[in-house]
């Protein structure tokens, strides 16, 4: 019973894995998509959120928040396109690694700012309480989107696949 269970489940992994890798490859792309279009209307407040983190000089903080929006649109045009899939993840890994780091450093120095990753971010109002844990958590959730793009980068519906001239979903027993 339980090697028929094993095969069961083998036996659906490598159809089912192609559409997980599509759903994370497309929910990765929004991610990246919303976040790129909150703030590429102001630069300047993206800069600033960079700079409330205090780990780098004022000056290079606001060229990062500013290059940072088009990162991170590039970032979900090309897992959108399913382009480069494997780079693109490793990528979005690092970058979330950095961010995750970053609010870490923010929450263990005592710091009280808005993370800055959907919007103006910076310095948070006198009374309000910052939501560390759960920008982590967030975070984390997208870093093992991207890490599972790292390991199966093959998804459905991708310029990768078409360019390599694969079907549209792998038929593999790995």
């Amino acid at each position: 019973m339980t090697v028929t269970a094993a095969r069961i489940r083998a036996g659906r992994w490598p159809a089912v894995r192609p559409w997980i890798g599509l759903a994370a490859r497309l929910g990765l792309a929004t991610v990246w998509l919303v976040a790129g279009a909150a703030k590429v209307g102001d630069l300047a407040a993206s800069g600033r959120a960079v700079n409330a983190y205090q780990v780098m000089p004022y000056d290079v903080a606001t060229v990062v928040g500013a290059a940072l929006p088009f990162v991170e649109l590039a970032l979900g045009v090309i897992l959108l396109l399913g382009l480069a899939t494997r780079l693109s993840a490793g990528v979005s890994a690092a970058l979330l690694v950095v961010f995750v780091t970053g609010i870490v450093s923010a929450w263990s120095r005592g710091l009280a700012i808005d993370c800055g990753c959907f919007g103006s971010g910076g310095q948070l109002a006198a009374g309000q309480a910052p939501s560390y844990l759960p920008e982590i958590l967030r975070d984390l959730g997208f870093l093992a989107l991207a890490g599972f793009l790292l390991i199966w980068p093959r998804t459905p519906v991708s310029v990768d696949g078409w360019l390599a001239g694969e079907p549209a979903v792998e038929d593999d027993d790995e």
